[in-house]
């Protein structure tokens, strides 16, 4: 009967055999610091840039008017392809001004002639005007003659040339080089002198310009950073365009020039960029966007976005690691993004070790162990997951009876005691 009290008896100290074995009998250590990945602000060139919205515009336009009536008679291209200067687009029906043409020349010839007859007359006159035969009257009548021969000629000589000039006038030409577009009227259309529609318009698409606007605003703040000197003039970088898929054009641009008035409408301003376009991939009216470069700051501080933070009310900050290794809020200014980076203005200064990753895990005051941040582009390394909770109740039942089954090996009369109770068998 004394065999179940002493079995009872060795319960507690089973327990208390379990926990020592789990606790190892020592006090737990405290957690290191946190380890954060950092960048070291350095100061660097940067060029400035600033993306503005604009549509291209053919470098010239020349329309193509008919310059004399009449009727179509022949069109000598072809629509949409690349024309030369001088090369020949329409034909008007001309027999009526080559008939004047022809008249011309012969009331030309006409004058010509009664010049040569004025000519000998006054030639003989002078040979007798020393003679009682030629009064000094005829003499100066037969100058006189002469005279007006000889501008009848130059009158006659005009009026030719003027027809021959009305007359081709009947050959409509390019007066540029240029891809040409649709043609507006048709064989056998009648077209009149200066008319207010264009046959055909030719457009010169290379280079090509592309215009621009600028906030007034924009244009005041440059202004005053390089008066103050924190900016160099970058009105000689060049400008590069993006088409409207987003893709960066294949070549270049350079500034030409910059409107002098604002529209007091927008509150912007119109800036004019020449570009080289040899395959004719821009066309005249396409939306694109120009990064132009506003200027050159030296010594610039940049941090990554990632860094800098925002509160409510807008305020900026960054969490710097001091010289005692320390995590500090730090206020700061920025201006604007470069890249994937901000541009500080005020706050941190070179050799500033700025925390990038593992924002999660800190807070001001505390001690952290830093790395160097690699870049990699990617998202921020998750925070450290918090420590494993307890274990469930059927866990702590099993550590007890193995604490139990140790227990048995360290005592094992008292195991073979239990085994011999009557309960046991039950």
């Amino acid at each position: 009967m004394r065999k179940p009290s002493v079995r009872l008896a060795f319960v507690p100290l089973i327990l208390s055999v379990a926990l020592a074995a789990c606790s190892g009998g020592g006090e737990p250590g405290q957690p290191p610091p946190p380890e954060v990945s950092v960048v070291t602000l350095a100061p660097q060139t940067v060029t400035l840039t600033r993306e503005l919205p604009g549509r291209t515009n053919a470098f010239m336009v020349a329309e193509v008017r008919p310059q004399v009536n009449g009727i179509i008679q022949e069109r000598l291209f072809t629509e949409g392809t690349v024309v030369k200067a001088g090369q020949p687009l329409y034909q008007i029906e001309d027999s009526t001004y080559r008939a004047a043409a022809s008249s011309a020349r012969a009331q030309l010839a006409r004058a010509e002639t009664a010049r040569t007859n004025a000519r000998a007359l006054e030639q003989r006159v002078s040979e007798l005007s020393g003679t009682r035969y030629v009064s000094a009257q005829e003499h100066e009548n037969a100058i006189a003659a002469a005279r007006q021969a000889e501008a009848e000629v130059s009158a006659a000589s005009a009026a030719l040339e003027a027809a021959n000039v009305t007359l081709g006038y009947a050959r409509l030409s390019s007066p540029i080089d240029g891809r040409i577009g649709r043609s507006s009227v048709t064989v056998g259309a009648l077209v009149t002198a200066n008319q207010p529609q264009a046959l055909a318009t030719v457009q010169q698409l290379d280079p090509i310009y592309v215009d621009l606007t600028q906030s007034s605003s924009e244009l005041l703040q440059l202004r005053r950073e390089l008066e103050a000197g924190t900016l160099e003039s970058g009105s000689e970088l060049p400008v590069t365009i993006l088409l409207e898929d987003g893709t960066p054009f294949v070549h270049e641009g350079t500034l030409a020039f910059s409107e002098v008035s604002v529209d007091p409408t927008t509150g912007s301003f119109g800036l004019r960029v020449v570009v080289d376009n040899p395959d004719h991939v821009l066309m005249p009216g396409m939306y694109v966007r120009a990064v132009i470069g506003s200027g050159v700051r030296q010594n610039a501080i940049l941090v990554p976005q990632r860094g800098i933070a925002r509160d409510p009310r807008g305020n900026t900050s960054a969490m710097v690691v001091n010289a005692e290794g320390l995590v500090e809020n730090r206020q700061v200014t920025v201006s604007r993004t470069v890249g994937d980076q901000w541009l500080v203005e005020e706050g941190l200064a070179a050799g500033d070790r700025v925390i990038v990753e593992g924002l999660q895990k800190i807070q001001p005051g505390i001690p952290v162990q830093t790395v160097d941040f690699e870049g990699s582009g990617g998202a921020s390394a998750p925070a450290a997951q918090p420590a494993a909770p307890a274990a469930p109740p059927p866990a702590e039942a099993a550590d007890t009876d193995n604490a139990a089954d140790a227990a048995d090996e360290a005592h094992p009369d008292a195991a073979e005691e239990a085994a011999d109770a009557p309960g046991s068998q039950q």
